[in-house]
């Protein structure tokens, strides 16, 4: 299996803000979207029982599969051993490709204007990137979830940030289905 990284940190994003957690990002993404902020296409080749002996080596039993596209390459045999080994398993996915059963949390963030057709059918919850007034959030409230969160884009360029992270938050004002979502890792300046 291609990973890219395994590493400790806080979830930064979404519903598990702030819970410890061990990341296993492989490498690799069906799509290629401007405003990735995740250098994912390096890898190094791992067997299934050395990801899981690597991420047993964490005291957090949160683990976040993530990527690029982590449904690329995720099977039943490795979710299985990492139950074993006493993790809760959360994917981050485009949704995209099918999520294998047996996941406990999924978090789907649909890159529909980057050209990914979304075929998940269900996620526990969705989290979109908001890019401003023109984002349309309406292919997001198409997956039913338990929840859904607005995270404001990072730009790399601060006054556009600010102006992007007011328009989310007047959104949200407006929508109140949708929740905020920020980068608490980026503000922290933590992985």
């Amino acid at each position: 299996m291609r990973v890219n990284e395994i590493f400790v940190s806080l979830q930064g994003e979404g519903h598990f803000t702030g819970t410890a957690a061990v990341f296993l990002r492989l490498s690799g993404c069906n799509l290629s979207c401007p405003f990735c902020d995740t250098i994912h296409q390096t890898y190094t080749e791992m067997s299934e029982s050395e990801i899981v002996a690597a991420v047993s080596a964490f005291t957090p039993r949160h683990l976040v599969i993530t990527g690029g596209e982590p449904t690329l390459q995720l099977t039943d045999s490795l979710i299985n051993a990492l139950h074993a080994a006493g993790f809760y398993l959360q994917i981050e996915t485009n949704g995209t490709l099918p999520v294998p059963s047996g996941i406990d949390w999924v978090t789907c963030s649909p890159k529909v204007s980057e050209g990914g057709e979304v075929i998940l059918e269900r996620a526990n919850e969705v989290k979109m990137l908001f890019k401003g007034q023109e984002t349309d959030l309406s292919p997001a409230l198409l997956i039913p979830a338990d929840e859904y969160r607005l995270q404001p884009l990072d730009t790399g360029d601060a006054i556009r940030n600010q102006e992007i992270t007011n328009q989310t938050i007047n959104y949200i004002i407006e929508n109140p289905q949708w929740k905020l979502s920020l980068q608490t890792h980026k503000i922290l300046n933590v992985r």
